[in-house]
């Protein structure tokens, strides 16, 4: 029954997003180049509520659970695990007041309408896959931003989407690199719950009816920590909610 209703509401769940892509792509424009970067960035906001949301097309129920408060008054680096696309935006509006910024693969940095340009002018990590040098600088600047202003950063430290909802390990390299541009960064893990499910056709039909949600759990203090410790701490916690 949830295929044959992801048939019939699938294609207007994509129009609708594909529009909203669109439209917030000329806002963003509008709002970097005439207001600034604090007016493009709740443009940015208000695009992934959107985006979010729009998944209540699907019948989709949405939730979040601050299972901790993260300070705003210091960097967070955010560790999630990836289940799918739909994770982003949910990081995004959910976490809005900690500035979140991405690493993300560089061929998302053009051809995207709102993402590729979100993406280009926010600050995000593009990292290029087969060149470690590349994408160990990119971080590394990411790293410095976060700590200037006391920004998020929110990296998916399987490096890939699960899709089966099933973790993969945490690899430690990413965060090893905004540890040390940012020492002062607190660990806040991130559980992703069920997002897989919308996709578990595939791109058509999606399914509906589901429960996806995003826990922020308690904040791991890095210091005085092995870089190994602390990310199978942040990988442990994420996979004890998750299970």
């Amino acid at each position: 029954m949830k295929k044959l209703f992801g048939y019939i509401l699938t294609p207007i769940f994509y129009l609708a997003f594909g529009l909203m892509l669109g439209i917030f792509h000329i806002v963003q424009i509008i709002a970097l180049k005439v207001f600034g970067r604090e007016a493009h960035k709740k443009s940015v906001d208000i695009l992934n509520f959107f985006l979010l949301y729009s998944l209540i097309i699907l019948g989709t129920r949405i939730s979040v659970n601050f299972k901790f408060t993260p300070p705003t008054d210091r960097p967070i680096i955010f560790t999630a695990n990836h289940q799918s696309m739909f994770d982003i935006p949910g990081i995004i509006w959910f976490l809005r007041h900690y500035y979140p910024k991405f690493v993300s693969k560089i061929e998302l940095g053009k051809g995207i309408p709102s993402i590729s340009y979100n993406l280009r002018h926010s600050g995000a990590a593009l990292i290029n896959r087969k060149d470690s040098k590349q994408a160990l600088t990119e971080i590394a600047k990411l790293g410095k931003l976060i700590s200037q202003h006391n920004y998020g950063v929110a990296i998916f430290p399987e490096g890939t989407r699960s899709k089966n909802g099933t973790m993969k390990r945490f690899a430690i390299g990413g965060i090893n690199v905004l540890l040390k541009k940012a020492p002062n960064s607190l660990i806040v893990p991130i559980a992703i719950k069920n997002t897989w499910k919308l996709n578990r056709w595939g791109k058509f039909p999606m399914s509906v009816g589901e429960h996806v949600s995003w826990t922020v759990l308690p904040g791991i203090e890095p210091e005085g920590k092995e870089m190994e410790t602390i990310v199978q701490e942040a990988e442990d916690a994420v996979k004890a909610e998750v299970n």
